[in-house]
C-alpha cells in the first residue's frame, strides 16, 4: 500500500526536515499527487522558529520558499495519523521507533544507500546546506517516483 500522508523528521526542524516538506510538496504537486506533507523535529529546541536562515536561503536559491514553515516537535497523534514517517539519520529513526513508530524509514534508504542526511550544520560554511539540498531533493524524487 502506498502511503497517503508523509512525515519528514529531524532533530530541530529547522533545517533538514524544512527543506524535505518543501521540496516533497513541490515536488508531488508538479507529478499531480495528492498527499498530506509535514515536518517536525524529535527535540523541543526550536519550536515556532522559522527554519534557519541558510536554509530558507538554499531553498530560494532553488525557487523554493519554505520561510513560512514553523519548528514543531513530534507528537504521539503523529505517529498515529502519519502513514510514512521519514527519518532523516540514523539517531532520528532510533528515537522515532522507541516512541512507537512502526512505519518509520530513513530518506537515504532512497537512493542514497541508506545514508544519513547529514546536519548541514557539521559541514563548513554555507556550502554543506547545497551538499544536503541536493540529497533531500534526489531522495525526495525517488520516494515520490513510487507514486506514480
Amino acid at each position: 500500500m502506498i502511503p497517503n500522508s508523509l512525515l519528514f523528521v529531524c532533530l530541530g526542524n529547522i533545517c533538514r526536515s524544512p527543506l524535505a516538506e518543501g521540496i516533497a510538496k513541490r515536488e508531488a504537486e508538479a507529478m499531480a499527487l495528492e498527499l498530506d506533507i509535514d515536518s517536525c523535529g524529535t527535540g523541543d529546541w526550536h519550536i515556532g522558529e522559522p527554519p534557519c536562515a541558510d536554509s530558507i536561503r538554499i531553498a530560494r536559491a532553488h525557487q523554493l520558499d519554505i520561510s513560512m514553515l514553523r519548528a514543531r516537535q513530534i507528537t504521539q497523534e503523529d505517529i498515529e495519523k502519519f502513514e510514512l514517517i521519514i527519518a532523516l539519520d540514523e539517531k532520528n529513526l532510533q528515537d522515532l521507533k522507541k516512541m512507537g513508530a512502526k512505519n518509520v524509514v530513513k530518506l537515504g534508504a532512497y537512493g542514497h544507500n541508506n545514508e544519513d542526511v547529514p546536519d548541514p550544520y557539521f559541514f563548513p560554511g554555507y556550502e554543506g546546506f547545497e551538499k544536503v539540498y541536493e540529497m533531500i531533493e534526489s531522495s525526495v524524487r525517488i520516494l515520490l517516483r513510487q507514486y506514480q
